[in-house]
């Protein structure tokens, strides 16, 4: 694809603008706070002007930490217009988190709030403290604070300008140069490790559509209304949410998620497609019955999932609620592939993330030979352009098998039809007494318990079987610790699981680890098991 073509196909927003300039693109769900096309195509044209003048070149990146508000959009769109990269930082890193993405992926420019600047603050300080010539990695400098561009909404900092003070220099007639159209430059969540960058090339990104599928839960247009109920720092957001923008939909954004709200949200919006995560799934379903059905759904066309496997009875519950209006994905911000079910098809296969949409699914053994329905192996794909981990080589080849195979580390198996149903993640296996044993089956019915709010499994150290499985339990409301309740919760296992699955400990604490995209941060569970216990029991045998 040319640069001028690569240019025309971002200016989807003037095209949006010039057809309905008074209509609003973006809301958040809270506050009412608005903005319409017209404004949302100069401002971030005329940002992006701005980076352009101040000498960022075409495939040069920003990064942007700020909690969920509208300006996203605008920095997003802006980038993407200067042919730039974005990287989203994630609200709950400490500085040196920060710092270290912010020198990884080699920002030029940062914008951030009122309410980051500390953080921020204190990263650029951190990066300024770190030892001399930082490596550049992939061909990307790492970012260093002298060079840095910070701008803040809502008013200058120490250090940082003031977002519409720095904007009023760029004229309101602003153009832009012909350039490739940017792309997001994300971090995964950090579940196993350091968050690893996934940057493709933008002549790669301008050639091939990783987003593709024609299904309708995907396509867009002025008459859609797509509701955000997570941090727009995650992929999911970033990615679903300027897919419905260039479609021209309007983007109602939750500052937070609650679960009354998001319902409240879809009645007030005429929301017809929204996003969800498990957790989410959970807490809606634990509304009081008179708080559930207060509100109009009768808008929503798609309740669209991904981010974590759902437990069935959860998902079964949701679809007895809501109607076959579910739609769920399986990929990763790696995008190696991606399969994909509707209510329809999973009432038939319970359990199932369908099928592949994005690329060839293949099932592979310890040796490396592909195995047929049935059987348990790791889950890959071939078939869509290879990715690399930034800065990385050994990470980015353990992703890829001897055949050009990748993976992102689940294990699973294939139907007969060729639907597809994971197991767990291969770094969450439990050996225990020389057996393999895979949580989140585990999991998945633990959460059913109605004492239960949130849970892990996780195995830990045990001098005869080497490991074992305890489950770290979050209790709901109203519910007290006790050695009766952890037993029987041992007990709700053994009735419905082999026992080589079951607890043999339960600990109960006051919260779990979990990303707010819902991903459990097992590692910080098991790396020392740091999380303070408020009891713990042991079961017989």
């Amino acid at each position: 694809m040319s640069a001028p073509a690569a240019v025309a196909a971002v200016d989807v927003l003037v095209r949006h603008a010039a057809a309905r300039p008074t209509a609003i693109a973006a809301v958040m769900a809270g506050s009412g706070r608005s903005i319409d096309w017209r404004t949302l195509e100069s401002r971030s044209r005329r940002i992006a002007w701005r980076l352009v003048e101040a000498g960022l070149r075409q495939g040069d990146g920003i990064a942007i930490l700020a909690e969920n508000r509208l300006e996203w959009f605008e920095w997003m769109w802006a980038a993407r217009r200067a042919g730039l990269y974005y990287t989203t930082l994630s609200t709950h890193w400490k500085a040196d988190e920060v710092a270290y993405v912010l020198r990884d992926c080699g920002a030029k420019a940062l914008f951030v709030t009122g309410e980051t600047v500390p953080v921020a603050a204190q990263a650029v300080a951190a990066m300024a403290a770190a030892p001399a010539g930082a490596a550049a990695t992939q061909g990307v400098p790492a970012a260093s604070p002298a060079g840095l561009l910070r701008i803040a909404a809502d008013g200058a900092a120490p250090g940082f300008e003031d977002l519409e003070t720095w904007l009023a220099a760029a004229p309101a007639d602003a153009t832009l140069p012909a350039r490739l159209e940017g792309a997001d430059f994300l971090y995964s969540s950090g579940t196993t490790g350091r968050p690893k960058g996934i940057r493709r090339p933008l002549e790669q990104l301008a050639s091939v559509d990783l987003q593709r599928g024609d299904l309708a839960w995907k396509r867009f247009d002025a008459d859609a209304i797509y509701l955000s109920t997570a941090p727009m720092y995650h992929s999911a957001p970033v990615r679903w949410t300027m897919q419905a923008l260039r479609g021209g939909a309007c983007c109602v954004v939750m500052e937070r998620f609650d679960a009354e709200a998001a319902l409240a949200a879809i009645e007030r919006f005429r929301v017809t497609h929204a996003q969800f995560v498990p957790t989410m799934f959970v807490r809606l379903l634990r509304l009081p019955a008179a708080l559930r059905d207060r509100h109009d759904r009768s808008s929503l066309r798609f309740a669209i999932h991904a981010a974590a496997p759902c437990p069935v009875e959860v998902k079964r519950a949701m679809i007895d609620w809501w109607g076959p209006v579910l739609h769920e994905y399986y990929s990763g911000t790696e995008a190696v592939g991606r399969t994909s079910i509707s209510s329809a098809e999973w009432l038939v296969r319970p359990g199932s993330v369908g099928r592949p949409e994005l690329g060839t699914l293949h099932i592979v053994g310890e040796d490396g030979a592909e195995l047929g329905p049935g059987q348990t192996g790791h889950v890959c794909f071939s078939g869509v352009p290879r990715f690399e981990y930034h800065g990385d080589p050994a990470r980015t080849r353990a992703a890829y098998d001897a055949l050009g195979r990748a993976s992102i580390g689940d294990v699973g198996h294939v139907d007969a039809d060729g639907y597809l149903f994971l197991t767990d993640r291969a770094s969450h296996m439990i050996i225990t007494g020389g057996v393999n044993v895979y949580p989140q089956e585990t999991e998945n019915l633990l959460i059913t318990h109605p004492a239960v709010a949130d849970v892990a499994v996780i195995g830990v150290p045990d001098a005869e079987f080497g490991e074992s499985v305890k489950a770290v339990v979050v209790l709901r409301e109203g519910e007290a610790p006790s050695e009766a309740l952890a037993a029987a919760l041992v007990d709700w296992c053994r009735a419905r699981l082999s026992g080589i699955k079951c607890p043999r400990t339960v600990d109960f604490v006051e919260a779990l680890p979990r990303t707010e995209a819902g991903k459990l941060m097992k590692r910080l569970l098991r790396d020392g098991y740091a999380l303070p216990t408020q009891l713990s029991t042991r079961s017989p045998g």
